[in-house]
């Protein structure tokens, strides 16, 4: 029989990274690479997803990644991230990718992933994660949306 699992807030998964961006994450012209930042997302939503599980997890999905600005070298890119959606076995993380200009302070929002993990047991099989708990209006929306996205994932399978 499966232990039931108490609902966790979603605010406990909050996880932020910065890394500040040199040459060799770079281009000629000085743009950072959008690998390297998909990278950088997909650690940041793996990290949230653990936190969320307390297991390790791995990537199953990652939704399109539309950059509205480049990153260039000497930008501080934070990424922020937040369980929004837990099924079974799999969670989804909002990942928001900021550039910000470390001597002005100068944030420009660079683009929001959403990615989509699954928890493994010690054996490396899946294993069932906590309910996400919604605690604010904002919160009860984004997991309404959250929840929308993956029907229309599994919808597209």
């Amino acid at each position: 029989m499966a232990k039931k699992l108490s609902p966790k807030p979603m605010s406990a998964s909050h996880i932020s990274i910065a890394q500040l961006m040199n040459p060799e994450h770079a281009n000629p012209t000085g743009n950072v690479h959008g690998g390297w930042i998909m990278k950088l997302v997909d650690e940041a939503g793996a990290l949230a997803c653990m936190r969320h599980a307390q297991e390790r997890v791995v990537t199953i999905a990652i939704d399109s990644m539309v950059f509205r600005q480049p990153i260039r070298i000497g930008d501080l890119v934070i990424l922020n991230a937040e369980i929004t959606y837990t099924g079974k076995t799999s969670m989804e993380a909002e990942i928001q990718v900021i550039a910000e200009n470390p001597i002005t302070g100068k944030q420009t929002h660079t683009n929001t992933a959403y990615g989509v993990y699954v928890a493994l047991n010690k054996h490396g099989q899946p294993t069932a994660v906590p309910p996400i708990l919604p605690e604010t209006q904002a919160e009860k929306q984004r997991a309404e949306q959250a929840k929308i996205r993956q029907e229309t994932r599994l919808s597209q399978r």
